[in-house]
Parts: structure tokens; C-alpha cells; sequence
């Protein structure tokens, strides 16, 4: 039970940190004088903490928010995934990205994770 959901852990970390670097690439700015030596060590660990944020931090936000997703329709959930990212990006050293940026990394990363769901389960 435990070595499966440190698998399926390792699978979202994975895709995640390959998500992250077309997100970056695509729509965010890396100074490499403030990043880490190894460009590919940036998406590693940018895809460790978007799952660690994802685990820990999204499940509270949403419970806090429920109300308001309510009221919403759920139009509110595009925000939290907005906001999980923008929270990767900030926690990420010499990595910046705007609004625009971010809201469309929520929605290629959203895909990612909808067809993770679909492989694993």
C-alpha cells in the first residue's frame, strides 16, 4: 500500500516536473544567475514543490473555499489552480512569470494531472 502511493507520488512528481519545464519554457522567465547550476535541476525540484503544493496546501484551500465554489459553480476551482501555481513560481529561486502565464500553466498542468488520473487510477 505504501510503496504503491510512493509510486503514484513519483509519477506525479514526474509529470509535474515534465509540465513545469513546458510551463517555464513556454511562459516564464528563468535568471540563471539567481537559479540553481543545472537548468534540469530546476524543473526537478519545480515539480516537487507544484506536487508537495498540490498535496498539502490545495486540499485546505479548496475545504476553506467550498462556499465559495459554491456560489461560484465552481469557477473559483480555476483560481486555486491559478494560485497553486503562482506559489510554485514564487517558492522557485530566480523564476518569474506573470498572470497570464500562470493561468495558462494551471490549465496545461490541469491536463497533465487529468491524464495521469486517467493512466493510474
Amino acid at each position: 500500500m505504501i510503496k504503491q502511493q510512493l509510486l503514484v507520488f513519483i509519477l506525479r512528481w514526474v509529470a509535474s516536473s515534465l509540465g513545469m519545464f513546458l510551463c517555464i519554457s513556454w511562459f516564464g522567465t528563468v535568471n540563471s544567475a539567481e537559479s540553481f547550476s543545472a537548468p534540469w535541476l530546476l524543473y526537478i525540484v519545480a515539480g516537487l514543490i507544484f506536487s508537495l503544493v498540490n498535496s498539502f496546501i490545495k486540499p485546505f484551500i479548496k475545504m476553506t473555499a467550498l462556499p465559495l465554489a459554491i456560489l461560484t459553480m465552481g469557477i473559483s476551482t480555476a483560481v486555486i489552480n491559478i494560485l497553486m501555481v503562482i506559489i510554485t513560481i514564487y517558492l522557485l529561486p530566480g523564476v518569474e512569470m506573470d498572470i497570464l502565464g500562470a493561468a495558462l500553466s494551471s490549465l496545461i498542468l490541469s491536463g497533465i494531472n487529468t491524464l495521469l488520473n486517467l493512466i493510474v487510477g
